[in-house]
This record gives structure tokens, C-alpha cells and sequence, in this order.
């Protein structure tokens, strides 16, 4: 199944990593297809950046992203740009400490997740965009919690190895626990966050 997935956010949050594992996880270690294409600003550090994954278990004929299934954003920005472009039915996945849920889409489901804070507690804010991998293998289950890990022990240099598995452990545990509660919903035009047992 054909799945086209946008991750947005700003430079220095590791959004391109963040899709170069998940990418990596459905093309290596699940067997399947994948195609990656990115976009950052000049400004590197601080500017806007996005990454567009297409996972498949079919070849991936074409290999831009218009109307994402899963969007994760970790910005403002990134959730006022491109949450107008998703699917009906889309899974939106956010950083809820820095993401405000201002008209959000209809038909979509809605999943937040501190994960600055889970990584800053980890004692690296650097790896916050592993922890939101995790929680997207778990909330979406598009890829496999194996594939996942390996292709974060294969995407990370050695020295930070463990650290990266305990954020994407941290995330997955979080996403499975929120599974039990649902997603956020919107009721009468305000979003209500439910949030997981820490």
C-alpha cells in the first residue's frame, strides 16, 4: 500500500534524519520501496524544512508528495503550510509543545506528543526527531517497530547509538499508551488534546 508522508518543521530538529530512517525502515528492512525529497532554507539552523517520503510495497512511480496521508509537523510553520494540503482520513502527528491547533483540518485524526521534552529529559533536545519516529511506528504503523530500530541503529553514529534507541523506545512506548485513549478530537471547533500516561 502506497503511503505519502510529509515531516516538517525547522533546521536543526533533524526533520531530513527523521525521513531518511523511516525511508531506510520500509526499503531495507521491510522489503519494500521508498523515495525521499527534501527542502530547507538558506538559513539552515532556524529556517523551514521539510522532508516528503513516499513508501510503497510497489515501486514508487512517482516521487513528490501533494497530499500527504501522514503529515508530522514540529512547527508552527510547518503545521500552517502544509496541514490545508492533507488527505481526508490523514493522520496529522504533532510536536504538542510547539504546534497550536488553530483551524485544524475536518476528517483527519490528530496525535501530539512532547517530544522536545522527552529528549531534553533524555538529556540530548537533539534527539527529538527520533522520538517523534517512534511515535509514528506506533501510532500509524505504517513500518514495524524491528524495521524501525534497525534503521536507527544503522543511521546514527555509534557513540549516540543507545541514546537514539531510548528516544525512539521513549516515543513508541508513548504512541502505544495514547492508542488506548484515541486520538484528539474536535468538539465543537476546539481541539481537545488526550494525553498518555508518562
Amino acid at each position: 500500500m502506497l503511503k505519502e508522508i510529509r515531516i516538517a518543521g525547522f533546521g536543526g530538529q533533524g526533520v531530513i534524519l527523521s525521513a531518511h530512517i523511516l525511508g531506510r525502515a520500509a526499503a531495507l528492512h521491510e522489503g519494500g520501496f521508498a523515495t525521499m525529497t527534501q527542502n530547507y532554507g538558506p538559513e539552515a539552523r532556524g529556517g523551514a524544512a521539510s522532508a516528503a517520503l513516499v513508501i510503497s510495497d510497489q515501486p514508487v512511480l512517482f516521487p513528490y508528495v501533494s497530499s500527504p496521508d501522514i503529515l508530522v509537523c514540529m512547527s508552527q510553520e510547518a503545521f500552517t503550510r502544509f496541514s490545508p494540503e492533507m488527505k481526508d482520513g490523514g493522520v496529522l502527528i504533532v510536536e504538542e509543545d510547539l504546534v497550536r491547533l488553530d483551524n485544524l483540518p475536518k476528517h483527519i485524526q490528530v496525535y501530539g506528543i512532547p517530544a522536545t521534552r522527552f529528549a531534553e529529559e533524555l538529556g540530548k533536545k537533539m534527539v527529538l526527531n527520533v522520538v517523534m519516529v517512534g511515535f509514528f511506528c506506533a501510532i500509524t504503523k505504517s513500518l514495524s517497530h524491528d524495521a524501525c530500530v534497525a534503521a536507527v541503529t544503522d543511521s546514527v553514529p555509534e557513540r549516540f547509538r543507545k541514546l537514539n534507541l531510548d528516544a525512539f523506545e521513549r516515543g513508541y512506548r508513548y504512541g502505544l499508551d495514547l492508542l488506548v485513549k484515541g486520538p484528539m478530537k474536535e468538539e465543537n471547533g476546539d481541539a481537545i488534546a488526550l494525553e498518555a500516561e508518562l
